[in-house]
């Protein structure tokens, strides 16, 4: 089956990305370039006099942070259903 795919253009900063991508995930790129924006702008402000490839660098780095939490998070939610589970288990044992 083949993936229904379109052209977009993404302004990041002063750069202009195009890419092709599965339509349904348009928004999700949207929204990512104007998260990546944001941050972007924020680590300006912070440091006015650094290089926009150090900006992008705090940017990437702030991403990457944050994509690691967020999977850490998702990989410790079935422990702690099942932490809570017995600790529940335990607690009625003893009424």
């Amino acid at each position: 089956m083949a993936v229904d795919k379109q052209h977009i253009n993404l302004r990041l900063d002063a750069h202009n990305v195009g890419l092709d991508i599965p339509r349904e995930h348009e928004e999700n790129y949207r929204k990512a370039a104007e998260l990546l924006n944001r941050r972007y702008q924020y680590y300006l402000k912070l440091l006015p006099h650094a290089s926009s490839e150090q900006l992008w660098m705090y940017t990437a780095l702030e991403m990457a942070v944050s994509l690691q939490s967020d999977a850490r998070e998702k990989s410790l939610a079935p422990v702690e259903k099942e932490i809570k589970a017995l600790n529940e288990l335990i607690t009625n044992s003893f009424n």
